[in-house]
């Protein structure tokens, strides 16, 4: 049985946000893109949705957050990924708000798990690919020199995010 994939949007101050999930967690959290929005899922196997436990979490969370709040609760996840993408996914989820970490510093980290080294570069591409960018907070990493590398949502968002925080960067 193939499980449903929901769908909703969020109104942010970055614009529209697309929410997706599962009955076990979220998905995917898409920023809107005036080109058009490439979606992970086929819109015709998507059940447009507000009611759904997860989506209600993830908009209360947004809400909080881009309130100027540090939502206390992480929504249900649902991220798929290799392991390698898992492990860096796992060490962003830890980075506290107002904070950061460097590619480098995740890099060291995820390396020490695996027990061989892991290079900031590949880092640097499990990051971009985090689907669910702001609850999972790919914002957090910067360069080694605490300067702003890239974010899938454009830098101007990472920008906006990082600000929301208080966090100094160097642009």
């Amino acid at each position: 049985m193939a499980t449903v994939q929901y769908m909703s949007y969020y109104d942010s101050p970055l614009g529209k946000l697309y929410i997706l999930a599962h009955d076990n967690g979220l998905t995917h959290i898409i920023f809107e893109r005036e080109e058009g929005n490439q979606l992970p899922v086929n819109i015709g196997d998507i059940e447009f949705n507000d009611d759904v436990p997860v989506i209600q979490d993830a908009k209360l969370w947004l809400s909080i957050y881009f309130n100027g709040g540090n939502p206390d609760f992480m929504p249900p996840l649902s991220m798929a990924g290799t392991d390698f993408r898992m492990e860096v996914w796992n060490v962003i989820k830890q980075i506290p708000y107002g904070q950061t970490m460097t590619y480098g510093e995740i890099a060291r980290l995820v390396g020490e798990k695996r027990g061989r080294r892991a290079s900031a570069q590949a880092v640097g591409g499990a990051v971009g690919s985090n689907p669910i960018p702001v609850i999972v907070p790919c914002h957090r990493v910067l360069g080694a020199d605490g300067a702003i590398t890239g974010y899938s949502g454009g830098v101007d968002k990472k920008k906006f995010l990082l600000g929301l925080e208080k966090i100094n960067f160097i642009e």
